[in-house]
């Protein structure tokens, strides 16, 4: 390996602090991040550094000049050295390369004087949570959100917006450092449950109580959906577990996505009170007898 002084460019009596000018002036030259992708710079900066790990160390300095290491340092270079990282594509997700320093040389101090500051480094993301309830997630609405700093911000939810869905807002997480970007915040959504409606995927599903005369008949009855309420007809004959559908009328169509369906359950429900006619038309109802759903069922 190169002798650490010729690397530096100073000579054996230099002093402490002329060595320790040379590495700075070298090392601002030559530093990768100043020099992206240029392999050359980067085998000269780690060499740079290498010998400035040993010259520059007054311990080290005095056993390499007399003769107790070599100028690889061999096994005697301490564990544990600083090391910098090469960050390629922000702080999340990177590859990076390590760069040995001597034990003497801190890595912030190196950043201060190559470019008079800490690294840049991305903001860090905060996390929020938002209470909606059913109607505004399924339809979508704007909420106010406080973040951390007191600041309020209002948010959008698309029609459909799902339990759990976490939305991100750039730029409104922490400030970033040294003109490096803020992080984002993230919003993760809690959507309340409603006392009428189910949501399957964009389709919306109620259960509908009818009365008997409904039932038989057939009616139209009003039906609530999450767009306001319709008029469902009721074919006669319906019977309980019978599911209508009403095309359009579940979630709104959004982004090329359909608008759903609302799916109708209907359940057949008998008068709270003992009805005198009703039970006398059954008695006397010759058909009734006749009918054996458990065995339609398989359960006879």
């Amino acid at each position: 390996m190169t002798d650490p002084y010729k690397v530096l460019g100073v000579s054996k009596s230099a002093t402490a602090e002329e060595v320790k000018a040379a590495y700075r002036k070298l090392a601002k030259k030559l530093h990768p991040d100043l020099n992206p992708g240029d392999a050359d710079v980067e085998r000269r900066f780690k060499e740079v550094s290498h010998a400035y790990g040993i010259v520059g160390d007054a311990e080290k300095r005095k056993r390499f000049d007399r003769g107790e290491i070599d100028a690889s340092g061999q096994e005697t270079a301490p564990a544990g050295a600083g090391f910098y990282r090469s960050y390629a594509g922000g702080d999340q997700g990177a590859k990076y390369r390590h760069y040995e320093f001597g034990p003497e040389v801190d890595v912030q101090d190196i950043f201060s004087d190559l470019f008079g500051q800490q690294p840049p480094r991305r903001g860090a993301d905060v996390s929020y949570g938002v209470k909606v309830d059913f109607l505004e997630a399924a339809l979508g609405a704007k909420k106010r959100v406080r973040l951390a700093d007191g600041k309020t911000l209002d948010i959008t939810l698309k029609p459909g917006t799902e339990d759990g869905q976490t939305l991100r807002l750039k730029g409104q997480g922490q400030a970033g450092r040294n003109g490096a970007p803020a992080g984002d915040a993230l919003i993760r959504v809690q959507v309340g449950t409603h006392r009428t409606f189910v949501r399957k995927g964009r389709d919306i599903h109620l259960e509908l109580p009818i009365t008997l005369k409904e039932a038989v008949l057939g009616a139209s009855v009003p039906v609530p959906t999450i767009h306001g309420k319709v008029a469902l007809k009721v074919p006669a004959g319906a019977n309980s577990g019978q599911t209508l559908r009403l095309r359009g009328k579940g979630l709104p169509a959004d982004g090329g996505k359909p608008a759903g369906d609302q799916l109708v359950t209907l359940t057949l429900v008998l008068p709270e009170k003992p009805d005198a006619a009703l039970e006398e038309f059954v008695q006397n109802w010759e058909g009734g007898d006749e009918q054996d759903p458990r065995r339609k069922a398989g359960l006879a």
